[in-house]
């Protein structure tokens, strides 16, 4: 217990964290965890926390997964990093490949985390038009309302959650926003609400950057693939590129390998990160098509080069557990079993939140593959995401909710005994919550 304590102490002397009132600790203390396996999280007590939100989306196959681990550990014996320009190494490389046959795409560039990744994708868009037509108009970048890309100045400029954004505007990208759609009925109101600011602003648009069907920090929204369709042949007609936001939802996480394969369309850039590596080692890739590299492939004094790089690009290490995070998808068929858990879950979720949803505190129970939430309608002493989290952790889960909504992103491996003791933890904390 002291240890534990004396852990917190130093981390509010010395460190700050993220998406955090540092205050709020004061009297509510960090908890370091000392090891995790499989969902779970362990602290210097040994108190045990159900990892239900993946550590913010990240992990797939569960914490010191035995196979990931182990091609980690294979790869730290022979090259840990080396820089990517004008060297290579095989992890990459095998990774590129696999990524492209998987999605059809041509050519991968590599960051390490998903907001860079955003950036790299705004840039290279308008590098390419300008590259076309030195000419060009094209300077703006069209976002859909409640959207959300990351929180450097670029992936700021193209997302709506004023939270983040609104204190940065007078810093941002000059970025236009069209409405998503709260439901299907919204359609074709949507649809002509795209239309109208295409045809007045068609050509000065350099992409329209999308998160296909779930709006993830935009509170779980999701949204329909004959709008996202339809929204994009619009906008091809305008010449506009269609970058793709798969950054929360690639790997399975929506029910297909990626989201954008429910929509019947394919962007000219994708951005991945968050379950590439399986939540070991920060990674992202971009990727995008010949025809676009091929605007950048000239002689050295035409000045065409993509001059943009991270030092820690295409690290070796996470890229062997990218590797290794796929050969567990191939292996495993972790898809197809993703589609009966996710089933299981949200019936246990719709059987145990019943008598909730019927007294009116909990609505709009959905799930999208493996992706669960709903919002509450609670008064609380504290901000109700607040008073979850903490009670949640007396229950030994860790949720973090957005605003009123609560949701659940568990690794792939959860079992239907850690789901049902999730879900009647869930219970039990509206429950209380609710007798205040």
């Amino acid at each position: 217990m002291i240890f534990q304590e004396n852990l917190a102490a130093l981390d509010l002397e010395y460190l700050w964290h993220p998406c955090s009132q540092m205050q709020e600790h004061q009297n509510f203390p960090i908890i370091p965890i000392k090891k995790a396996q499989g969902i779970y999280l362990y602290d210097f007590n040994d108190n045990a926390y159900m990892d239900l939100i993946s550590s913010w989306w990240v992990n797939l196959f569960g914490h010191n997964n035995a196979y990931i681990s182990q091609q980690l550990k294979n790869q730290i014996d022979n090259l840990e990093h080396v820089l990517l320009a004008s060297f290579s190494h095989k992890p990459i490389i095998t990774l590129s490949q696999r990524l492209c046959q998987l999605t059809g795409m041509d050519k991968c560039f590599y960051a390490d985390n998903g907001s860079s990744c955003i950036e790299i994708a705004l840039k290279m868009s308008y590098h390419a038009h300008f590259l076309k037509n030195q000419t060009s108009r094209k300077k703006l970048f069209l976002s859909l309302s409640n959207s959300y890309h990351g929180e450097t100045l670029g992936a700021l400029s193209v997302g709506d959650v004023k939270l983040y954004k609104d204190t940065y505007t007078p810093l941002l990208l000059k970025n236009l926003t069209t409405p998503v759609p709260k439901n299907d009925s919204e359609i074709e109101n949507s649809l002509n609400a795209l239309k109208r600011l295409l045809d007045k602003h068609g050509e000065e648009i350099c992409a329209f950057i999308a998160e296909p069907l779930l709006q993830c920090t935009g509170n779980m929204h999701i949204y329909s693939a004959k709008y996202l369709k339809q929204a994009v042949l619009l906008c091809k007609q305008k010449n506009i590129h269609i970058i793709f936001d798969e950054i929360a939802t690639g790997f399975g996480r929506t029910g297909s390998m990626f989201a954008y394969e429910q929509c019947g369309i394919e962007p000219d850039f994708l951005c991945l990160s968050k379950g590439i590596s399986g939540g070991y080692l920060p990674l992202s890739a971009l990727l995008t098509h010949n025809e676009i590299y091929n605007q950048f492939y000239a002689p050295y004094e035409e000045n065409k080069a993509f001059l943009h790089s991270h030092s820690y690009t295409g690290n070796a290490l996470a890229c062997a557990c990218a590797n290794a995070t796929l050969d567990i998808f191939e292996k495993e068929n972790v898809i197809e079993k993703n589609k009966a858990l996710s089933g299981f879950i949200f019936s246990a979720l719709q059987k145990a939140l019943k008598p909730l949803i019927e007294q009116q505190v909990v609505s709009n129970l959905r799930h999208l593959g493996m992706v669960f939430a709903f919002e509450v309608f609670l008064q609380t002493k504290e901000r109700l995401s607040l008073a979850v989290f903490k009670k949640a952790l007396t229950k030994g889960l860790l949720l973090r909710p957005l605003n009123n909504t609560i949701y659940l992103m568990p690794p792939y491996i959860i079992t239907h005994e850690e789901i049902k003791k999730a879900v009647a933890g869930l219970v039990e904390i509206l429950d209380e919550l609710k007798k205040g």
